[in-house]
């Protein structure tokens, strides 16, 4: 059809509206004891197998201190049952959470498998979490397929896992991406996705930014419009938000 083109060029408007579009969180989400956003380094929570919860790291020193002046049994401080003592018990607790369909307990187990040498059955157990919407899962099938590693090499295929991570809120997801995007040749791309990743606090993403404004690669007044432009975001959010770009911007500026 003669509007086929047309067709085709708004379908990746569209897609880019939604690709470009600030995360209201990171791909952890809330802390569901403190409801407070969780940090983006896997370091700074704990996932605990037997419910499948990130728990910040606040909340499981709180914990801990209760049971050690209490002096009691550790257990999750989300659904209270007894931490497992050996890996046999966290094996059987990600098992019991897979057969409910959990992602995230199928995407921790795809690691496991990963880290065994098994990678016929952590592709698969990624695959799977995946398909649920795990955004880890996302990511690390995007690895997998730009290296090759137990899958044969699909740029493609990575690019699209790489585009769900980024679109639910994994910051090295989209960190990745603006790099494709440098190497193509596609800056204002490339510093869109280094300016979403720094709004959630990457700060790896943000001194990629300063690199390319020093270089020219993009122009100061396209830099400074989209990080102080208002991102779609609920309005309680956006005055937390904004004074977060502000503060990068400063520290960029120091730099």
């Amino acid at each position: 059809p003669k509007h086929k083109k047309e067709c085709k060029k708004r379908a990746a408007e569209l897609y880019d509206e939604i690709l470009f579009k600030q995360p209201e969180s990171n791909h952890l989400g809330d802390c569901p004891i403190c409801c407070l956003p969780l940090p983006i380094g896997l370091e700074k929570s704990v996932l605990m197998s037997c419910c499948s919860k990130y728990i910040c790291g606040g909340c499981d020193y709180a914990n801990m201190k209760r049971e050690l002046e209490g002096k009691l049994r550790h257990s999750c401080p989300f659904c209270r049952k007894a931490a497992p003592e050996t890996d046999e018990e966290v094996i059987e607790q990600l098992t019991k959470r897979i057969e409910a369909n959990d992602p995230v307990a199928m995407c921790q187990m795809g690691g496991k498998m990963y880290k065994k040498g098994d990678f016929k059955a952590a592709f698969e157990y990624l695959t799977r979490a995946a398909v649920l919407g795990n955004v880890q899962a996302h990511f690390q099938l995007s690895c997998l397929y730009r290296e090759g590693k137990c899958v044969d090499k699909d740029e493609k295929r990575a690019l699209h896992h790489a585009e769900q991570a980024a679109i639910g809120g994994h910051p090295l997801a989209r960190h990745n991406l603006a790099f494709l995007e440098w190497k193509n040749g596609h800056y204002v791309r490339a510093a869109k996705h280094f300016i979403i990743a720094a709004n959630m606090g990457y700060d790896i993403s943000l001194k990629a930014l300063k690199n390319m404004y020093r270089d020219g690669l993009v122009s100061r007044r396209m830099t400074l419009h989209q990080l102080f432009a208002p991102i779609r975001l609920p309005l309680k959010q956006r005055k937390v938000h904004r004074g977060r770009r502000q503060t990068q911007f400063i520290a960029w500026q120091m730099e």
